[in-house]
């Protein structure tokens, strides 16, 4: 069933152009209809120049030009008084998030799974595929007035929790840079970031108010402080909208690119009223390292994905940047995904949840205050051990790791990272691209292969791992020179291997060779995808 345009009451100026599920009138309201308007008309075009700015920093670190701290806010560094926002209702204890998507199925078992949150993504891990992206909001709404159920094809029945055992709903809505192409203003494509953000504080996020908690978001993808700027900007224009006081809402911010890496403590300075800490976002921050460096020689290139962990040296001073920076700041550290999922080889599993085990461990003995988990079957698990660190405490914020001193040569360290550029990184690359970008087409944005989660942060990360080679015309372990010949052989190869026949497979492979092979590095692969979605 369709909802219809004409019973929605549409503000002037605005075009709906994608056709409505079922019960969209209740997300679709006036009130969030009109935050839209206002939101673009006020802050598009101040969103268009922060995109701008990224591509002038990008051609002047292509130029030789290195990431630094800003010289022109050291006074913001220097001053040891500032603090951010106490925790908001729902945010004091933050050990175990569970990350997913917005789908039916998932916001319940995400709801269901005994996390202390639950990160609703309309990002990574979702697709702005234009029923994704309304049906998620109705997903949410639902699901705060317990009116969700689920019923699986084979006959299972999901229903929620008591409300005192649901975690807290913090929504990721898009980045900066993605549109969303259905919903026209003054002509214009909006921004995916504001409508994923509009739609959610004027419906379920007064909702969350009610049950004395708030709108509370993930911001992704930022690269500066002026960009954080905006965003607490739009913040001030809702909470003023809707006669709500400020700190009202409440921002965690993924630092995922190289940028923002330099620029933690202003990131938190300028949403400090609405800052609820920041998240080390790793595998979106090596797709950075990458896109930010590519062209920069042997220095900055990275041997294959499996060998980047979170101990090699430029991993490891980041996430200890920012527990630093966090905790000094009376902010949330909140560690990055472990995309290991559960697996039915026995094997397997325990080798999943070993690494799980390490990885977070590892983590709240640097000070972080909880972390993410890709899968409902890890919680119990994340749960576990950051409790062995943290006990009946909320969190660790007075943990102010001043044993910690980064400098930003330790940031820009890329070269120590030990491993091999092989054969086998570049199949995986190629395969499990390929693989991904079809479900992301398909409509589904977090799909499991060979045992891990994979997002559209790690599907970056394979083709911006195989442009870079191939433009630096590196030499595999195999003895063998990447050139386009190469890959364009290994795509062919890895294709024939995957199940169902070649026509089924060819809108990703043409996504993922365009991206993969164009001279012409292309900043985000969702965006030639999204091009190809109806």
């Amino acid at each position: 069933m369709t909802a219809h345009i004409e019973n929605l009451d549409i503000p002037a100026g605005m075009e709906i152009t994608g056709e409505l599920p079922d019960g969209a009138e209740k997300v679709l309201t006036p009130k969030a209809l009109e935050l839209i308007v206002e939101l673009h008309r006020k802050f598009n075009g101040d969103r268009l120049e922060r995109l701008d700015a990224r591509k002038k920093r990008q051609a002047e670190i292509a130029s030789g030009k290195d990431l630094d701290f800003l010289p022109e806010t050291a006074e913001i560094r220097n001053d040891p008084s500032w603090q951010v926002a106490p925790p908001a209702p729902g945010l004091e204890d933050r050990r175990v998030e569970v990350t997913g998507p917005t789908y039916k199925k998932m916001t319940i078992n995400a709801l269901n799974s005994g996390a202390k949150v639950w990160l609703a993504d309309q990002e990574d891990a979702n697709t702005p595929q234009w029923d994704s992206v309304i049906q998620g909001q109705i997903n949410l709404l639902d699901s705060l007035n317990r009116e969700i159920d689920f019923t699986s094809p084979e006959g299972k029945e999901y229903k929620l929790a008591p409300d005192e055992e649901l975690p807290t709903i913090v929504v990721r809505p898009r980045g900066w840079h993605m549109p969303e192409k259905h919903i026209l203003i003054d002509g214009e494509e909006t921004s995916g970031s504001l409508v994923d953000f509009a739609l959610y504080f004027a419906t379920a996020g007064q909702i969350q108010i009610e049950k004395g908690r708030g709108p509370y978001f993930y911001l992704a993808k930022m690269e500066s402080h002026l960009e954080a700027r905006l965003w607490n900007q739009v913040f001030e224009h809702a909470e003023d909208a809707f006669g709500l006081s400020r700190g009202t809402i409440r921002a965690t911010v993924l630092i995922e690119t190289y940028p923002a890496a330099f620029e933690m403590e202003e990131i938190l300075y300028e949403l400090r009223e609405h800052s609820a800490g920041l998240n080390a976002g790793r595998w979106d921050y090596i797709f950075s390292v990458i896109k930010y460096y590519r062209s920069r020689g042997s220095e900055f290139l990275l041997p294959d994905r499996s060998d980047v962990t979170m101990t090699v040296p430029f991993m490891n001073a980041y996430t200890e940047l920012l527990a630093r920076t966090c905790h000094k700041r009376g902010a949330h550290a909140i560690g990055g995904m472990s995309a290991f999922v559960p697996s039915k080889d026995e094997a397997a599993n325990k080798a999943a949840f070993d690494k799980v085990r390490e990885d977070k461990s590892r983590e709240a003995g640097k000070g972080f205050d909880g972390s993410w988990v890709a899968h409902p079957g890890m919680v119990s698990l994340c749960k576990e051990v950051f409790t062995e660190t943290l006990g009946d405490k909320p969190n660790q914020i007075e943990n102010k790791r001043e044993d910690v001193n980064v400098t930003a040569v330790d940031l820009l360290d890329v070269k120590s990272t030990p491993g091999s550029m092989t054969e086998a990184g570049l199949r995986t690359n190629v395969s499990v691209g390929i693989q991904y970008l079809r479900a992301w087409l398909e409509g589904n944005g977090a799909v499991a292969i060979n045992g891990l989660m994979e997002d559209a942060a790690t599907a970056e990360i394979s083709r911006s791992q195989v442009w870079q080679w191939l433009d630096a015309g590196i030499t595999l372990d195999s003895g063998e020179k990447v050139t386009k010949e190469l890959v364009e052989r290994i795509v062919a190869e890895e294709v024939a291997k995957l199940p169902g026949d070649d026509a089924g497979w060819k809108d990703a492979t043409d996504t993922f060779v365009s991206v993969a092979l164009d001279p012409e590095y292309v900043d985000f692969l969702t965006l030639p995808a999204y091009a190809r979605m109806p």
